[in-house]
């Protein structure tokens, strides 16, 4: 297994590291949140250990950036601040795991293996391919198509739009889907709902005789003919 070991502390980082690299991983180090979120933007891992509280970038805005970009490598959150409320905070940010420092490096590894196998257990579970008429959305691939034209969707249009495929036919509100894709649980009082709409609209239903992407007065939006 590959991971990436975000920890600016040297000694901590020395700890996990020897142990992941004992137990037969490979393990890549940053020592801030800026590096971290640079490798774990530009490469593969297959589990992540994030220290919460880092220089350059904060543990929390870089898993919070990475969420919000689509990655969903299971990561697990280690923090010296072990109250419910930072606890619940990580969770939320998008964390799959918490663990509080002090730890024994056996806990880390079990959790480590836990977070791992179900995401791969999920994956198994669900389709890697979403169709809605005649649109298709290969999510291995990160590939959208509509009438077998490739579509060039950002990021976060992807998982706007994967959202909506696995809804389709139902109103998703505004509040579904700043939580569902932008991980706020709270109104932001912004338009960037408005404006990715828009954009995922021009980019799948344009040239088309019909449009896929309604537009609920009232109610917020559906996906379908």
């Amino acid at each position: 297994m590959r991971v990436l070991l975000i920890e600016d502390d040297p000694h901590t980082a020395a700890f996990v590291g020897k142990g992941l690299r004992e137990d037969g991983h490979t393990v890549e180090h940053a020592g801030d949140g800026r590096q971290g979120l640079f490798l774990a933007t530009t490469e593969t891992f297959d589990a992540i250990v994030l220290d919460r509280m880092l220089p350059a970038l904060d543990g929390l805005v870089l898993l919070q950036t990475l969420r919000g970009a689509g990655n969903r490598t299971p990561l697990l959150l280690l923090t010296a601040l072990g109250e419910v409320d930072h606890r619940v905070e990580g969770l939320r940010a998008g964390a799959d795991d918490y663990l509080v420092k002090p730890f024994a490096y056996s806990e880390l590894s079990a959790r480590l293996d836990s977070i791992v196998r179900r995401q791969r257990e999920q994956a198994q579970r669900e389709p890697t391919r979403l169709s809605v008429g005649d649109l298709e959305l290969d999510l291995l691939g990160r590939d959208a198509r509509r009438a077998g034209k490739r579509i060039e969707l950002q990021p976060r249009e992807f998982r706007l739009l994967e959202y909506l495929m696995r809804q389709a036919g139902r109103v998703v509100t505004r509040t579904m889907l700043l939580e569902a894709v932008w991980d706020y649980h709270f109104d932001p009082q912004t338009n960037v709902i408005d404006v990715h709409i828009s954009r995922l609209r021009q980019k799948i239903d344009h040239g088309f005789e019909r449009p896929l992407l309604h537009t609920v007065r009232g109610a917020g939006y559906r996906l379908g003919e």
